[in-house]
């Protein structure tokens, strides 16, 4: 936040601005919620679902980035509540229990809230039904469904990349390499868990709240995998780093120099436009580039 250039404030304000004029629309509009119980009672699981789920990330990229399931509660809503309660439940990231400034969760609830309007928007467009969807309602709801779920994410992944493209570079170019390799991988996953929210909405009738229930298994599941990925890269990236320090160790000359190649093997490789796993393995292999050293008498290296 501290590294926010002026375009980027102006452009959080202007999300954060569209998406509460967008709830007082909702709230205005939409009444039924404060007097309906059962669609209070449905928005408000929902909601937990989604609080739970967004106060709980997946650490990415080095603690670069987090994934958080929750577009699986967003996307129930906009079946069983509609455009104007998939809101409401997108705007609850305003108050999940994730670390960061209270700037950071007001743009966090306003991308949330807006994704998830204009996939409720899309979903009627084509001919979704709102409400709990009946035997009937299959295969005709899974048209418009998957293309909300589409709709969600692209809308999502925009406002955060456009973002990140505000950013100064010398502060925001390593993350936005590093998300660049991990991006086609978010996108899956996001769909993917995405459909869970038509799982929720079809045996809602059934089970009622206990639903959101038991979806919440396979997302912790989806969780702790996304979990072991960074890890594995983690620990990759550790065992780099001890080779180049072992290198340094035994030649203390040129303290650093793997690290200097890297940074500007890496800068170069985007600057010409390298795809970013091409980037990444160029970012290891300027590190490792003297590591040939370690099989080269001191006395040699140190004549």
């Amino acid at each position: 936040m501290s590294r926010l250039s002026r375009a980027a404030w102006l452009y959080m304000a202007v999300v954060v601005t569209a998406a509460v004029l967008l709830l007082a629309h909702v709230l205005v509009q939409d009444a039924d919620f404060g007097l309906d119980y059962r669609l209070s009672r449905t928005l408000l699981v929902l909601a937990i679902l989604f609080m739970i789920c967004d106060s709980t990330p997946t650490t990415l990229t080095s603690r670069q980035s987090a994934w958080s399931p929750s577009s699986a509660a967003t996307l129930a809503a906009v079946v069983l509540l509609g455009p104007g309660g998939a809101a409401l439940v997108g705007a609850t990231s305003v108050i999940s229990l994730r670390r960061g400034s209270l700037r950071e969760r007001a743009f966090n609830g306003g991308m949330y809230a807006l994704s998830a309007y204009a996939a409720g928007e899309a979903y009627l467009a084509l001919g979704g039904h709102i409400g709990v969807p009946m035997p009937g309602s299959f295969p005709s709801i899974i048209l418009p469904f998957a293309v909300a779920a589409a709709v969600h994410v692209a809308v999502n992944h925009g406002l955060l990349w456009s973002m990140l493209l505000l950013l100064p570079p010398s502060g925001a170019s390593p993350q936005r390499g590093r998300l660049d390799l991990h991006l086609s991988l978010l996108l899956v996953s996001d769909l993917g868990y995405a459909t869970l929210g038509l799982l929720i909405a079809a045996m809602w009738d059934l089970l009622g709240p206990f639903a959101a229930v038991l979806v919440l298994i396979p997302l912790f599941v989806a969780r702790w995998a996304m979990g072991q990925f960074a890890a594995q890269e983690g620990a990759y990236s550790a065992t780099m780093a001890a080779l180049c320090q072992a290198v340094e160790t035994k030649d203390f000359y040129t303290r650093g120099h793997s690290e200097r190649v890297s940074r500007g093997a890496t800068l170069l490789a985007r600057q010409i436009g390298m795809g970013a796993e091409r980037v990444e393995a160029i970012r290891y292999a300027g590190m490792l580039h003297d590591v040939g050293k370690l099989g080269v008498p001191t006395k040699v290296l140190q004549k």
